[in-house]
């Protein structure tokens, strides 16, 4: 089958959307419970949802939008907002998900136009130039609210160098298979059959010496969990 081309910007934009949210969900990971950190990159289905409908015109039913509000309370139960508004780790997280369903948004335009390997390669070209450009910059700019993005760079050592590689690995294997299967049906679907990873990633917090979530966050990750599947069930 062969691709006209012609989106190079929306093939940038896909890129750097998914490199930045990328960014932000592996700082939660380093910074936050891991349940948590995957709850909120969880919310990418429920914000992939609308904005298919904003910008790809895809329909929601009345019951789609009912689930999106439950979905919105979960992030509420889960950063639990102060007087003084919500933390950095907070927005980090929530902005975790909001990149990530625009990535995934373009992939339902870009299809059109490219292939599955043109567009993971457009994620991992922009990440790899990304993260060159971010290493460089770091050394000159010291930004506490940017060192998600602009933190000094330490050298890996011995086992460190193994993990990296098998994150690669499964990163860009993750990477190709999500976005072929996100390039296959409607926008918002995929995502809402993955979300038992969140159970794992809480048992694995655990294992790591995560405490286990208390009652309020307990509630937002099944709400987000239920209006994920929702919004699924809704498309």
């Amino acid at each position: 089958m062969s691709h006209s081309g012609g989106k190079f910007f929306l093939l940038l934009f896909r890129g750097t959307m998914g490199f930045v949210a990328l960014l932000a969900y592996f700082y939660n990971i380093a910074h936050i419970t891991l349940g948590d950190a995957v709850t909120f990159s969880k919310t990418a289905p429920i914000f992939t949802a609308i904005f298919a409908w904003i910008f790809l015109k895809e329909k929601l039913t009345s019951w789609a939008w009912f689930a999106i509000f439950i979905g919105f309370i979960g992030i509420l139960f889960i950063t639990q907002p102060s007087a003084i508004g919500f933390t950095k780790y907070d927005l980090l997280g929530i902005f975790s998900g909001v990149g990530a369903a625009l990535a995934y948004t373009s992939v339902r335009e870009l299809r059109k136009y490219y292939d599955t390997r043109a567009i993971v390669l457009s994620f991992t070209l922009v990440g790899t130039i990304g993260s060159l450009i971010l290493f460089l910059l770091a050394e000159y700019i010291q930004i506490n609210d940017l060192d998600f993005m602009l933190a000094t760079f330490i050298m890996p050592k011995g086992m460190t160098w193994l993990y990296i590689i098998g994150l690669g690995l499964l990163g860009t294997l993750s990477q190709f298979y999500m976005t072929k299967a996100y390039g296959e049906t409607k926008a918002g679907i995929v995502g809402a059959v993955s979300y038992s990873n969140i159970v794992f990633a809480i048992l694995l917090g655990l294992f790591l010496g995560d405490k286990f979530p208390d009652l309020y966050t307990s509630i937002g990750i099944c709400l987000i969990v239920f209006a994920g599947i929702m919004v699924a069930r809704a498309k």
